[in-house]
């Protein structure tokens, strides 16, 4: 699914800004829809998740613990 024109895309903050295996999130989307969009930075153009408020808490959850 492709996101909605005009999404402003937050990297992680564990990204370290090279370019590398980095997740982004719609925040501003996020708090005024309640849905979480998340995509791989390495594919802007490409398709992105739709998440839950849990769900997306549950993918941070796992980063952290994962790396």
């Amino acid at each position: 699914m492709r996101a909605p024109q005009g999404i402003h895309w937050v990297s992680s903050t564990y990204s370290d800004g090279q370019g590398g295996q980095c997740v982004q999130w719609a925040a501003e989307h996020a708090a005024a829809t309640g849905e979480f969009l998340v995509r791989d930075s390495k594919d802007p153009d490409g398709p992105h998740l739709t998440l839950t408020a849990g769900a997306f808490a549950g993918l941070v959850a796992l980063a952290k613990t994962h790396g």
